[in-house]
């Protein structure tokens, strides 16, 4: 039976550095983004700062997509051939 993607990505999580690490740049940004949304008034310079770290953001969780995807056809894989 094929890992779902949850489980793959909690084994990821413990088991890969560089998604550990992309993980937690994902999140620290998403952090910071919360902060940029609960503003009343955004200047200019912050709101170009919350534009600029959505689009970071957007590329780290792609880069974490190819990753689990890479894994994932990699267990289907090796399942198959068993």
């Amino acid at each position: 039976m094929p890992m779902d993607f949850e489980d793959l990505r909690r084994k990821l999580l413990q088991n890969d550095d560089e998604y550990r690490q992309l993980a937690t740049l994902h999140h620290d940004l998403d952090e910071k983004i919360h902060d940029l949304t609960t503003r009343h008034y955004l200047s200019e310079p912050e709101h170009l700062e919350e534009t600029t770290l959505k689009k970071r953001k957007l590329q780290l969780k792609d880069q974490m997509e190819l990753i689990l995807r890479r894994h994932s056809h990699g267990s289907s894989a090796a399942q198959a051939a068993h």
